[in-house]
């Protein structure tokens, strides 16, 4: 499929990746950007960078790919399902378990389960490795994730995560006494820029990001607090940098917190965080769809155990 789209005079100046999110088939910036980087997007019979600046009256033509058919393997991995329909799948991930292939990690992922749940049967945007796949968790991470069935479904939710009306909320222990029960952090995080397996609170240079948190004390054990956490906006790994960053990282998280954890509490592998509540505009009928993700059993200890 080629759409056109003809640059008005009030877009005079934009990048060509920023201009052409939104449009039929490129739900989001990144999206866009993949397109200019594989050549599917052009002006005048000259294929665009990413950082082309449109003027009035450019032809821009976008080429989008017809979706390839996912190969990646299907597996019988139990799936636990908060809700189903034809268009959406919404699943409590259970913590341990990969959303999709990558290096290391080329099964037993959620999307290996999803390919066997679905028969197949998942939006073609995110890729052969990516079907259906329309945000992420960590690994570590437990909780509510939303997944689309097919491209109608995945451009929909897209576009909520990107304009912020999709609620996501998360449950979390961290570590030291919240100096106030509410509070907003408002600090932008990019790419760390010694450990680049990291991301930071840092600043444009390294192509730091806007990232809105949050964050509400619910319970105070002394040493620890036990949060909810909202996110405004969704960086990678935003709740575990923002909470470092403030001085009060998540409970077992070795990679932003200390590596030393208080074996007392039996924290195990991976931080203590669990996306409590997904709840957005369901992208076909319009209804508000809400679901909440029942704590896990390593949560739910942790909790007793400071509670005690």
């Amino acid at each position: 499929m080629i759409i056109e789209i003809t640059v008005p005079l009030e877009r005079t100046g934009e990048r060509i990746d920023v201009f052409i999110t939104g449009a039929d088939g490129i739900p989001t910036r990144s999206t866009a950007q993949k397109l200019l980087a594989d050549g599917h997007v052009s002006c005048r019979g000259k294929l665009l960078q990413k950082n082309y600046k449109i003027a009035a009256g450019d032809l821009i033509l976008c080429e989008i790919p017809a979706p390839r058919h996912c190969e990646t393997l299907a597996e019988e991995i139990p799936l636990d399902i908060l809700y189903e329909d034809e268009h959406i799948l919404i699943i409590n991930k259970p913590r341990g378990l990969v959303v999709h292939p990558a290096a290391g990690n080329w099964d037993g992922t959620l999307v290996n389960a999803l390919m066997h749940h679905c028969q197949g049967k998942l939006s073609g945007i995110g890729g052969i490795l990516r079907p259906g796949i329309v945000h992420r968790l960590d690994k570590d991470t437990s909780g509510a994730m939303v997944v689309a069935k097919n491209d109608i479904a995945h451009q929909g939710l897209s576009t909520q995560l990107a304009d912020n009306s999709m609620i996501r909320i998360y449950n979390a222990v961290c570590i030291g006494a919240l100096a106030q029960d509410k509070m907003r952090i408002n600090a932008p995080i990019g790419r760390h820029p010694v450990n680049r397996k990291k991301m930071a609170v840092t600043t444009p240079p390294q192509h730091a990001k806007h990232a809105i948190t949050h964050i509400t004390a619910l319970e105070r054990f002394g040493k620890h607090t036990l949060i909810s956490a909202q996110l405004e906006t969704g960086r990678t790994h935003q709740i575990r940098v923002h909470m470092a960053y403030i001085g009060h990282p998540i409970l077992g998280d070795t990679v932003y917190g200390s590596r030393a954890q208080p074996a007392l509490l039996h924290v195990g592998e991976g931080q203590i965080l669990h996306a409590t509540q997904l709840s957005f505009s369901h992208p076909v009928t319009g209804q508000i769809v809400t679901y909440s993700a029942p704590w896990p059993e390593y949560f739910t200890n942790v909790v007793s155990t400071l509670r005690e």
